[in-house]
C-alpha cells in the first residue's frame, strides 16, 4: 500500500458530527472521526442515529466501551431517539492507513533530543524501598494535574505495575504495533485543573501469568525494553517514566543508551545502610552521560496518633545522597521529598488505586504531589529554544 493511499472519506451527517467528534478510541485516546474508524453515520426520519464504526482488530477488549460512548454521544443531539452501532473490523489496509496517521514507525520516539516528553527513569541501589509506588504515584499525580503520562514496566523479573494500577486485562496488538492499557484519572482527582490526563502502562506483567517467573537473560531484557519503547505507540506524552529494576545492571544500562535524554530519579529509603547503596543506581548516570533529576526518600518518620513520629527506619538518609550526588555529579542534585511511612499508602496499592487519587489528603499522597509537582514544567514548546535568532 503506498502512502499516498487513504481511507475513503465517511458518510457522516453534519447534526451528528459534534457528537460524534467527543468520542475517542479508548486506547489512542483519539475521537473516531480522525482515525478513519466512522464509516457512516446517518440520522433516519424516525430519529434513528446509525453508525458503522470499524475496530482495530476482531474481539477488541474495550467494543462494549465504544458502543456506550457513541449511544451516550449521540442520545444527547436533538432529534435522536434511538442508537444503533453497527461494528465492523479493519482490513490489513486500513490498519496500515490508521498507523499512517498516527505517524508510528518501528523506532523510539523518545529518543529524538528534539521530543517533547520528559522522561525520567526511576532508580534504586536496592530492592524494597517501594520504587514502583514511588512510580506509579507520580505518574498518577502528574495525571491528576491533566498530564498525559507514560509507564515503562522495566523491572520485567520483578513487575508490579499493573497491580498497583488494578490493570486487569493486556494490551491491544495491531498487526507489530502494541497498544498499551489506558488508565483514566478519576474525575474527584482532578485537583489542579479539569483536563483529564491518563496514565499509559505496558509490562511484561500483561502478557505472562503472575504466578510465572520471567526467566530471561541479558540479549532478552534488551530486547523487551527495545519493544516498549519502539512498538507501543503511546502517543504525545508529556512524560515517561521508567520503573527500573533495582541495581546498576542489563536493564538500567540498556535503558540509558537507548534514551540518553532521560533523567535518573533515585529513590532510597533513610537509613544509613541504604544510602551507599543508593548512590550507585545515582553514580551509573554519570558513566552512561545521564543526568540525575533528585532524589526521592521514601518509608520516612511515620505521624503517630498522638502527633508524634517515628523514624523505623532512620532520618538523614536521603539528603545525605543528595549530597553526595552532587559532589559526585559536579551540579545541584536535590532532595525532592520525603514520603512518610503511611498505611494509606500501603493499602492503596494493594487495592490497585494509586494512593494520590483515592485518598488525596493523606501524608504520603501529598508528599507524593509535591514530587510530581517539581518534575513537572510547562507543557509543549514553553521555555524551550526554538533554534532561531530574532534579527
Amino acid at each position: 500500500m503506498s502512502s499516498e493511499t487513504v481511507l475513503p472519506q465517511p458518510t457522516v451527517d453534519p447534526r451528528l458530527r459534534d457528537a460524534l467528534n467527543t468520542v475517542q478510541d479508548p486506547e489512542l485516546q483519539r475521537p473516531l472521526l480522525d482515525l478513519g474508524m466512522v464509516q457512516r453515520a446517518v440520522l433516519e426520519a424516525d430519529g434513528t442515529a446509525t453508525v458503522g464504526v470499524l475496530l482495530t482488530i476482531s474481539g477488541c477488549p474495550l467494543r462494549s466501551t465504544i458502543e456506550a460512548d457513541l449511544e451516550s454521544a449521540l442520545m444527547q443531539v436533538d432529534g435522536v431517539h434511538r442508537v444503533t452501532v453497527e461494528l465492523g473490523v479493519m482490513t490489513p489496509e486500513q490498519r496500515q492507513e490508521l498507523k499512517q496517521r498516527l505517524g508510528h514507525t518501528r523506532s523510539i520516539p523518545f529518543a529524538d533530543p528534539d521530543s517533547l516528553t520528559r522522561v525520567h527513569a526511576v532508580a534504586s541501589g536496592k530492592g524494597g524501598v517501594g520504587k514502583s509506588s514511588v512510580t506509579a504515584n507520580i505518574a498518577a499525580a502528574l495525571a491528576a494535574r491533566g498530564r498525559q503520562v507514560g509507564v515503562v514496566d522495566a523491572d520485567i523479573h520483578g513487575f508490579s505495575i499493573p497491580g498497583l494500577f488494578g490493570i486487569q486485562r493486556g494490551p491491544t496488538k495491531v498487526d507489530e504495533m502494541i497498544l498499551p492499557a489506558v488508565v483514566e484519572v478519576p474525575g474527584n482527582a482532578r485537583r489542579d485543573n479539569g483536563t483529564p490526563g491518563c496514565v499509559k502502562v505496558i509490562s511484561i506483567g500483561m502478557f505472562t501469568d503472575p504466578a510465572t517467573p520471567v526467566v530471561w537473560r541479558g540479549p532478552l531484557l534488551d530486547r523487551a525494553i527495545e519493544q516498549f519503547l519502539a512498538d507501543v505507540h503511546f502517543g504525545d506524552l508529556d512524560h515517561l517514566l521508567l520503573d527500573l529494576p533495582p541495581g546498576t545492571g542489563d536493564v538500567a544500562i540498556s535503558v540509558a543508551q537507548k534514551l540518553p535524554h532521560s533523567k535518573v530519579l533515585v529513590v532510597s529509603t533513610p537509613q544509613q545502610a541504604a544510602t551507599g547503596i543508593a548512590e550507585r543506581a545515582g553514580t551509573l548516570a554519570a558513566m552512561t552521560e545521564q543526568s540525575v533529576a533528585g532524589v526521592v526518600e521514601n518509608m520516612a518518620a511515620m505521624v503517630m496518633p498522638d502527633g508524634s513520629s517515628l523514624e523505623l527506619f532512620g532520618s538523614g538518609g536521603g539528603q545525605q545522597i543528595a549530597e553526595s550526588l552532587t559532589e559526585r555529579m559536579g551540579y545541584p542534585v536535590p532532595m525532592l521529598g520525603s514520603i512518610p511511612l503511611d498505611v494509606a499508602l500501603r493499602q492503596a496499592g494493594d487495592a490497585g488505586a494509586p494512593v494520590v487519587w483515592s485518598e488525596p489528603d493523606s501524608p504520603a499522597a501529598v508528599a507524593l504531589r509535591e514530587i510530581a509537582e517539581q518534575i513537572d514544567g510547562p507543557r509543549g514548546l514553553a521555555g524551550m529554544s526554538l533554534g532561531v535568532t530574532p534579527r
